[in-house]
């Protein structure tokens, strides 16, 4: 007899119309460790988590736990087979308390007499069982990100799940709420729980995960232990390849002065920041959460009603109210959050590329076809977007393919300055590498690129200068030749 697991998937198949999207697929989930699945988006790591979570059946294959075969018919029976998972959308009632949204739809007491108190003591017991300094009666609207998604575990942990799966719980939240998160992984898992991770980043899987199962293109492809495995090996593991120079960039020297913006302030996060964009250069914004980047970004953009501050575009002064000016003279942002700020998750890729630029392809309310269809086609051969076609509802798409579509769209309106709020979050190690050799092709044909980005890596090598960003005012500037993470923690903390 082999090793008995807490969770083993055998032979998982599982098809679309037209897709493949799983094929004989195997994962194996010993209790009290923390296994990452790795692989790039749509090598079927969501399609292989929503079999195990009831919500998709599989063809093919077997699922055991604790040794016994399970029939996972629905996300009921998944969840009395001690499955829960917490997905990357919180799903909790803000105006709610937390002990009320940990035990929504199943209330202590009768429809018509809940005993609050009791489920607040529950709640509380459950918070303070597994470490975590949160009051049951709070309001879900007041607390943090991170504390919010130590609720989805609790509410996750109070049907007695053995196996837990967190789809990449740290995407939206502080370097400090991340060790948080980690210790409560570390209580869950001395009590024998069984966690799948996914996440995009490697330098997590060092820290927290015992071994990795790598998917690619719907398969499973490999289990290895973490701690006997380089970061190179599983990147090419993922994408099938090695990936040589995984951050593209010829530096090259900068022309004159494209954009220039002194004292920006937005009378809420945004109180002192001037900065300066050369023609062809990138320039990267760096600082803590809430140092106020993104905010700046969209006060430049004109989405602040009362801005301050001056803004100039090749030497004239601008005058930018609303974003229609800031496309006028040539400004894009391709916003942080792609589903709530950018996309039309419900309308097709084609939609999506376009609807900054109807004016290059409806006249006089007539419509020409053969054109939006040419416009759309350059963006997604540019970006190279993996897409059925044209016609393909966007929400579909992997959010690295989304990300691309929403890059397209502003290329689309032809802007002289990019400006790009966490281009590659949420994006797998191959979209990434394609997403930067474009930003390197496009600041080599003369465009201008800001980048905000709370990864260091992709700001130590992909920017020119680095401005840093602390408590809304700009602390400091290093050039590529200076720039480090320590140099830029420094300017952080100021």
């Amino acid at each position: 007899m082999g090793e008995q697991y807490l969770l083993e998937m055998k032979g998982i198949s599982k098809s679309f119309p037209g897709v493949k999207a799983l094929s004989n697929v195997n994962l194996q989930l010993r209790a009290g460790e923390v296994h990452a699945l790795l692989g790039e988006n749509g090598a079927g790591k969501s399609t292989l988590i929503k079999v195990l979570g009831g919500i998709y059946h599989a063809e093919e294959g077997e699922i055991w736990i604790d040794g016994q075969k399970v029939n996972i018919d629905g996300v009921a029976s998944s969840r009395s087979a001690g499955v829960s998972i917490v997905h990357q959308e919180l799903v909790l009632v803000p105006y709610m308390t937390v002990a009320e949204n940990i035990f929504l739809g199943r209330e202590a007491g009768s429809k018509f007499n809940i005993r609050r108190r009791q489920m607040s003591e529950e709640a509380q017991k459950l918070l303070d069982t597994y470490e975590m300094h949160i009051d049951a009666d709070t309001l879900v609207e007041k607390l943090t990100i991170a504390q919010r998604q130590m609720v989805e575990i609790v509410k996750a942990i109070s049907f007695n799940s053995k196996i837990l799966v967190m789809d990449e719980p740290t995407s939206s939240i502080s370097d400090k709420e991340v060790g948080f998160l980690f210790e409560t992984m570390r209580t869950l898992t001395k009590k024998g729980v069984g966690i799948i991770y996914i996440s995009h980043k490697m330098s997590e899987l060092e820290e927290i995960c015992d071994r990795v199962t790598v998917m690619r293109d719907g398969q499973s492809v490999g289990t290895r232990v973490v701690k006997e495995t380089g970061k190179d090996d599983l990147i090419a593991l993922m994408v099938g390849r090695e990936l040589t120079n995984y951050y593209t960039r010829d530096f090259q020297q900068p022309g004159e002065v494209i954009l220039k913006c002194e004292h920006i302030a937005d009378g809420k996060m945004v109180k002192d920041a001037s900065f300066e964009l050369h023609k062809g250069e990138i320039i990267g914004f760096a600082g803590l959460v809430g140092a106020g980047r993104s905010e700046t970004m969209k006060a430049v953009f004109g989405l602040t009603p009362d801005r301050k501050g001056e803004v100039w575009v090749e030497g004239q002064q601008a005058h930018i109210k609303s974003p229609i000016d800031a496309l006028k003279y040539g400004i894009a942002l391709v916003p942080e959050s792609r589903k709530e700020e950018g996309l039309y998750l419900v309308q097709d890729v084609q939609f999506n590329s376009t609807i900054e630029i109807l004016g290059q392809f409806i006249r006089n309310l007539r419509v020409d076809f053969k054109k939006e269809e040419e416009i759309t086609q350059k963006y997604i051969d540019m970006m190279a977007t993996k897409t059925p076609s044209q016609q393909q509802i966007i929400g579909n798409l992997s959010g690295g393919n989304q990300q691309k579509v929403m890059i397209g769209r502003w290329l689309a309106t032809d802007p002289k300055i990019l400006i790009l709020d966490e281009p590659t979050r949420g994006v797998d190690v191959g979209a990434k590498a394609e997403i930067y050799a474009i930003m390197n092709e496009l600041v080599k044909q003369g465009m201008s690129i800001i980048m905000i980005s709370s990864e260091m890596p992709e700001i130590i090598n992909m920017s020119d200068r680095v401005y840093v960003m602390n408590d809304g005012r700009v602390t400091g500037c290093l050039s590529h030749e200076d720039v480090t993470q320590e140099k830029i923690m420094q300017l952080a903390a100021k």
